[in-house]
């Protein structure tokens, strides 16, 4: 069966009150009632959110589409309305978004769209099975929601390994109240991309659940003795030849053999000191700025002394990104789309599914902004032009890029939106475990059971203080992403919604558990996160 459609199987055939029941009365009988996702507990926290009363109504249709991303470079991939990033959103908040979700997928594929960073009702997550049955193709599902915290968001699928596709676009919530002041404002949208033009997700997908284990003798040259990321001895360094392989298949172009499974997609030797070690899991032919390669990318033009927030989102699927602006410091003013003490960097470290608002004051000239995938010897680049000047080469290295790299841990949230002082009411380990080896990701040694989403939940209660304590027994680094909430780093760390968790390392977080329902917490690696490195926050009836 594709990978894709694995975690919609059980409810292909309900609605989403259909699918949030069976999620409610799943799982062993030790386990508490859990809050339905449409239940009378999650209608009456969403009457408390402050509403505009102004709704914005759009249909954005999920598609096969061809793709240009540059230099005579075009893809075969899904997106919406056939481009990529889709089209931004952008609303006030308070504002309603009925946004019909118009599935198109070929091959009977199922989708949703996860809404990623807002606080909304949980039964509009777009999160299947938890809280949805996955929309199935020639289907519309309408997601209706107040999105009421101003903030740099977007939104992506949230079925199988769909996120590493074409299938995302920013969302920005405006605050009717902005306090910052600026002249002009740039989204930019980074990703890793390999969709179409080496293979597909799925193709990658099918190849690392072979883990380690499946190599060719041949290929394993060095010390395998690592359960854990991919400290494997004298094979790093080592790299995959190109794939050779029809940019439109569907199948694994990894094909197994008597001597084990050949590599086309695993990315050995990726080392960042900033990352702890291991960088990631997937060698990608192409990383992109706005859909745009370096070799020909998205002109911003501006002029000299105008001050501009640029909005940072990194949509990828497996790359960290270090982002300095040539010529310029940044000033970070956000970090998923909450306000934090202003900071001057010379580069600023994006997991993904992180977001970082930073102010710059524009020179006169022509200036690479370029988007380093940490570890992978790789960039993407946009470039923004505010006079005369030759484009800068796409192999462009900026100095800022080594110089003051800030990251979330060095942050301090504003104090308009740093959390109260509170014991917390109830602590959750949330070990983070798994490796390479067999690809076994989990959280607390289980892997996500998609067939039964409540298996092993972690309860919090109403109006609780909760902490979590990221604890990561692994070699690689995770980006742990809480749906529906936003939480602190330490006592008066930034507020967000994913965080780097290091190699070897605890993060702890808190959050009040205000938002009632089931929702996901994951690593946004899309590959750790479909081998089973979720857990689901429930809300104790």
């Amino acid at each position: 069966m594709n990978s894709i459609n694995r975690r919609s199987v059980l409810l292909a055939g309900l609605g989403v009150a259909g699918a949030g029941a069976l999620a409610a009365c799943s799982g062993s009988g030790s386990t508490p009632a859990l809050i339905n996702p449409s239940g009378s507990a999650v209608a009456a926290a969403d009457k408390k959110r402050t509403k505009s009363g102004k709704t914005h109504e759009l249909t954005l249709t999920a598609a096969q589409a061809m793709v240009d991303l540059g230099a005579g470079i075009t893809a075969r991939t899904w997106a919406f309305s056939g481009q990529t990033p889709g089209k931004e959103l952008r609303v006030s908040a308070g504002d309603t978004l009925a946004a019909t979700l118009s599935n198109q997928l070929p091959n009977q594929i199922t989708t949703s769209l996860h809404w990623h960073g807002i606080a909304l009702r949980n039964d509009m997550d777009g999160a299947p099975p938890a809280t949805q049955a996955a929309v199935r193709a020639g289907r519309n599902f309408t997601y209706r929601f107040t999105a009421d915290a101003p903030g740099t968001y977007f939104f992506h699928p949230h079925v199988g390994v769909q996120l590493d596709r074409g299938l995302y676009a920013p969302l920005i919530v405006e605050d009717p109240r902005e306090p910052l002041s600026y002249d002009e404002e740039w989204v930019v949208v980074l990703d890793d991309w390999l969709d179409g033009v080496t293979g597909t997700p799925d193709d990658v997908f099918a190849e690392l659940r072979h883990g380690m284990r499946g190599m060719r003798m041949g290929e394993d040259s060095g010390s395998a003795s690592s359960s854990s990321g991919h400290d494997m001895g004298d094979m790093g360094g080592m790299e995959m030849s190109g794939s050779g392989m029809d940019a439109t298949s569907s199948s694994p172009s990894a094909s197994s053999s008597s001597g084990g499974m050949s590599r086309e997609f695993m990315l050995m030797g990726a080392r960042s000191a900033l990352l702890g070690g291991d960088a990631g899991d997937v060698k990608y032919p192409l990383h992109l700025v706005n859909g745009r390669v370096p070799a020909d990318p998205q002109v911003f033009r501006s002029k000299p002394g105008k001050r501009v927030r640029l909005r940072l989102i990194n949509a990828g699927g497996d790359t960290a990104y270090r982002v300095a602006l040539g010529g310029h410091k940044l000033t970070i003013t956000h970090t998923d789309g909450f306000p934090v003490r202003h900071q001057q960097a010379d580069a600023v470290l994006i997991g993904m599914g992180e977001r970082y608002d930073v102010l710059v004051t524009l020179d006169d000239g022509v200036f690479p902004l370029v988007a380093l995938a940490e570890g992978k010897n790789a960039t993407a680049m946009a470039v923004i032009r505010t006079g005369s000047g030759s484009t800068p080469k796409a192999t462009v290295r900026p100095a800022e890029l080594d110089g003051k790299v800030m990251v979330a841990s060095q942050l301090h949230a504003a104090d308009d939106v740093r959390l109260a002082s509170k014991k917390a009411d109830r602590v959750h380990r949330i070990e983070l475990t798994g490796g390479m080896m067999a690809y076994n990701w989990a959280i607390n040694g289980k892997r996500f059971d998609m067939n039964d989403p409540t298996a092993h939940p972690i309860i919090v209660e109403q109006d609780q203080r909760v902490r979590l304590d990221f604890v990561n027994t692994t070699t690689m680094w995770h980006p742990m992403h809480l749906h529906g909430h936003t939480y602190q780093l330490g006592n008066s760390g930034p507020r967000k919604d994913t965080t780097i968790v290091p190699p070897k390392k605890t993060v702890s977080v808190f959050f009040d558990a205000d938002n009632p329902g089931q929702w996901m917490l994951h690593c946004h690696n899309a590959y750790h996160g479909e081998a089973g490195m979720m857990a689901l926050v429930a809300y104790q009836a």
